[in-house]
């Protein structure tokens, strides 16, 4: 059965990734604040979209207002982020980081991750919030991945498998984890291609439990087959297949999931174990 995981967009830094509330910056007696923060609602009645030209020109006016204000930078980084205008955007987000680094260094070490495949720098801004905080570093922007299993995963695509298994089974160890939507089928591609098959069966179990994909069939059956279990190994490819078909598998918007594979990977896994017989 598929069990639900954290919701989206909302991270356990205690901040929420939505329109602020005015009214705490009139409370605390900052009435700049108050106004600059007052003056982007006005992109939400009526609703500008982010890459309209008044969302941008309104978030501007919040900025006149209060320069240090980091939410309307990061407002106005969206449409360049979404229309690939990165260098923009890094100029924007860096602002925010700047102004707020709490709050924001966790997403922009994510999207350094998810849109530019920047592993070193997405580690370096995770890293940097853990030693910022005393409290827990929360989830990645799209709810997928505790930060510190991206960080895993960003160790993983540098070639340091050994490392991305100890920050990833680090995480999973802590009792207030809160398991993610693919933590174990991470977690058992890692087993796999460092040889520890046992391992990588076990973690594949686990992920089927919490949450069945085609991918983690796909792994699953590789790691059948490299234990000797042929049988299994066929078995867990025709399931991938079914899964996939049934839109069980990996999907972004924006971009691939590491470890992804696709339908024509798994078919022609299956017809390469046919085509021996």
């Amino acid at each position: 059965m598929m069990k639900l995981f954290l919701p989206l967009f909302v991270l356990s830094t205690g901040l929420l990734w939505a329109q602020p509330n005015c009214n705490a910056f009139k409370l605390e007696g900052n009435m700049v604040r108050h106004e600059a923060c007052k003056k982007t609602e006005e992109a939400s009645i009526p609703h500008y979209n982010q890459l309209t030209k008044r969302h941008q020109q309104i978030m501007d006016e919040a900025i006149a207002i209060d320069p240090t204000y980091a939410y309307p930078y990061w407002e106005k980084s969206f449409a360049y982020l979404k229309s690939g205008d990165f260098l923009t955007w890094k100029k924007l987000i860096d602002k925010v980081v700047e102004l707020e680094p709490k709050e924001y260094l966790g997403y922009r070490g994510w999207c350094r991750y998810q849109f530019f495949r920047d592993y070193e720098g997405a580690i370096a801004d995770i890293e940097k919030l853990d030693e910022m905080v005393d409290h827990e570093i929360g989830f990645a922007q799209n709810g997928d991945y505790h930060l510190n299993i991206a960080k895993a995963i960003c160790y993983k695509a540098l070639g340091q498998k050994e490392k991305a298994l100890e920050v990833m089974e680090n995480q999973l160890a802590l009792k207030d984890h809160f398991l993610g939507a693919y933590d174990y089928f991470h977690l058992g591609v890692l087993y796999l291609e460092t040889g520890q098959m046992e391992k990588a069966l076990v973690a594949f179990e686990k992920q089927n439990e919490e949450n069945a994909l085609a991918e983690n069939n796909y792994y699953w059956a590789l790691a059948h087959k490299a234990a000797g279990n042929n049988k299994a190994y066929k078995a867990k490819l025709e399931e991938a297949i079914t899964l996939y078909k049934g839109q069980r598998n990996l999907f972004d918007n924006y971009t691939h999931h590491a470890d992804k594979v696709f339908l024509s990977d798994i078919e022609n896994e299956l017809n390469l174990e046919n085509s021996n017989k």
